[in-house]
């Protein structure tokens, strides 16, 4: 058998595995209230998006890779959606909390998670806050796109997971906290922390209408 017809066969066990992974979770995330579904590939993760989210509708997008990686900036932009994101280079300074602010109040929040357990808990971590108070309450409709990179076996691996994921944004931000020099969280006392505001949502909140797309695929970090 040749190297190639290998890697073909390693790259279809991959594709199916992290399908057999999302769509366990989607149904743990479904017993606990959300309205889950599955996507396999990033595209169909897009299409999903798009049929929650009307022409012309507002959608607050805090930062997350995830949901940029899609393409979901510029379909939403085709659709005539006002879409608010405080990442926006175009925002002044004096400006950025007041994004922040409408971010939240949208008539959609779009975001992903750091982390979700095999039994459907979603961890997320955030040094303003304002992304995750998005996630805890809101009056609009919440969504989550959620890589199957972030699966994860229980809430002590979560917790593991969701500190590791702040490394990338700590080296964007050049704040310079202790884990840009060590490669790993080291619960650091920096003035330069960004992991500050830990949530874990055990089920979906009540009088909200919450929606996640578990991916096939990885994305984000």
């Amino acid at each position: 058998m040749s190297d190639v017809s290998n890697l073909e066969k390693l790259n279809e066990a991959r594709v199916k595995t992290g399908a057999i992974v999302a769509q366990a979770v989607v149904k743990a995330l479904q017993a606990k209230g959300y309205e889950a579904v599955f996507a396999a590939t990033k595209e169909d993760a897009l299409a999903e998006v798009l049929k929650l989210i009307p022409e012309g509708a507002s959608v607050g997008v805090p930062g997350t890779v995830t949901i940029r990686e899609i393409g979901a900036m510029e379909k939403l932009a085709e659709r005539g959606c006002t879409i608010y994101e405080h990442w926006s280079p175009n925002i002044k300074p004096e400006d950025r909390m007041q994004i922040l602010e409408n971010e939240n109040r949208a008539d959609y929040f779009l975001t992903s998670a750091n982390a979700v357990t095999r039994d459907g808990k979603i961890l997320n971590i955030d040094g303003n806050g304002n992304r995750v108070s998005g996630m805890a309450w809101g009056r609009n409709t919440l969504i989550f796109v959620i890589g199957v990179n972030k699966v994860v076996a229980d809430l002590e691996a979560g917790f593991q997971r969701v500190h590791a994921a702040t490394l990338p944004n700590a080296l964007r931000l050049s704040g310079n906290p202790p884990c840009a020099q060590t490669g790993y969280c080291v619960d650091c006392d920096s003035p330069a922390r960004i992991c500050r505001a830990l949530l874990i949502l055990e089920r979906a909140v009540s009088g909200r209408k919450t929606h996640v797309i578990m991916v096939g695929e990885n994305l984000g970090y």
